[in-house]
């Protein structure tokens, strides 16, 4: 792989998941090469070809096929790359799969980056962005939630981020020339304009947008609604949902503010600062697709919040960065993705 020139080069664990292989996307299209490790337990290859063909830049992307469990193998990335900055994805992230195997996250989520943060050490790579997320903060009851809103977590997936988010913290306060970001994302939704990469969750989705999707092209009959009965406005739970496509701008805004000033460890809400309800969505999703979409309401879901969004203002000032994208974009992109790849990322690898 020549040198491409640019801005230098970027570890990106977890890089073909959803967000990440969008973020890589954003990442090579501002001048950045990427050096993808993942291992594919969640994910496809196809989707980094496919970025490399959007971006027209494939060879500001390389692919090695690692668990952040295997030292050795990790190791071996570090010391034939220089990287000016590590972008951490990587991680199971199924709430009620966690619930059923909480060792398994423990030992994979916690581990892989203990082993991550050693190497980062160990090859002076202290430039650092987390994958985080809003379950972080449990079950706020104080809207909207702001960097300073109290931690906590009900399922051991929350608590893997809420963990890595104070190794982080010990990492950066034993020796200061650590420079990290903590994201904290609401609810990414969304799929490139160009239909060429979404999301392609492998067995029984874990949010709300694929299983509307997946109605939307006949692979599932109805939508289960968790719930009518919530103090919103319709009865149904609000989430604050951001286009991935924001969502990857923002690790490069991230990237940005690392490379012009010392930061600390600062955690950060990536979220548009607006709840959508689940029926909000659902008309949305129904205007794309240009059909009424079946759903069922059914029983409240235990440890479901009402409702859950953050104040988006830090971001801004911080990173100069803010969510442009709306609901209708965020349905349209998925539908063109679903529609045009009604199974996902081809599985006959």
């Amino acid at each position: 792989m020549g040198d491409v020139g640019g801005l230098g080069t970027v570890l990106v664990t977890g890089g073909s998941g959803y967000i990440g292989s969008h973020t890589v996307l954003e990442l090579v299209q501002a001048g950045y090469k990427a050096v993808v490790v993942d291992n594919l337990a969640n994910s496809s290859e196809e989707s980094l070809k496919r970025v490399g063909e959007i971006t027209g830049k494939q060879d500001c992307i390389e692919f090695l096929e690692v668990d952040l469990l295997h030292f050795d193998k990790l190791e071996n990335v570090f010391k034939e790359h220089e990287f000016i900055a590590c972008i951490h994805f990587a991680g199971l992230k199924a709430v009620g799969e966690s619930v059923k195997i909480p060792l398994m996250y423990y030992e994979n989520n916690l581990t892989g980056t203990l082993n991550l943060l050693r190497l980062c050490t160990a090859y002076g790579c202290k430039n650092f962005v987390f994958s985080s997320s809003a379950t972080v903060y449990g079950m706020a009851d104080k809207m909207p939630v702001s960097e300073d809103t109290q931690l906590g977590s009900t399922n051991p997936y929350g608590r893997t981020k809420l963990f890595i988010e104070e190794f982080l913290r010990d990492v950066h306060t034993s020796d200061p020339e650590w420079n990290i970001v903590i994201l904290r994302y609401f609810n990414p939704v969304g799929a490139h304009e160009s239909g060429r990469i979404g999301e392609d969750p492998s067995g029984i989705p874990n949010n709300l947008m694929p299983f509307i999707a997946q109605v939307a092209v006949g692979r599932r009959e109805f939508l289960s609604i968790f719930g009518d009965d919530y103090p919103t406005p319709d009865g149904t739970g609000v989430r604050d949902y951001i286009h991935v496509t924001d969502l990857a701008k923002g690790h490069v805004q991230a990237l940005r503010k690392l490379a012009s000033s010392k930061v600390g460890c600062t955690p950060v809400n990536l979220g548009t600062g607006k709840g959508a309800s689940v029926l909000e969505m659902v008309k949305a999703f129904s205007k794309a697709a240009g059909k009424d979409l079946p759903y069922k309401l059914v029983e409240r879901r235990a440890g479901d919040i009402a409702e859950l969004y953050c104040s988006p203002d830090f971001a801004r000032d911080f990173l100069h960065w803010e969510a442009k994208l709306t609901l209708d974009d965020m349905c349209a992109d998925v539908w063109r993705w679903q529609s045009q790849n009604p199974e996902g990322y081809p599985r006959s690898e």
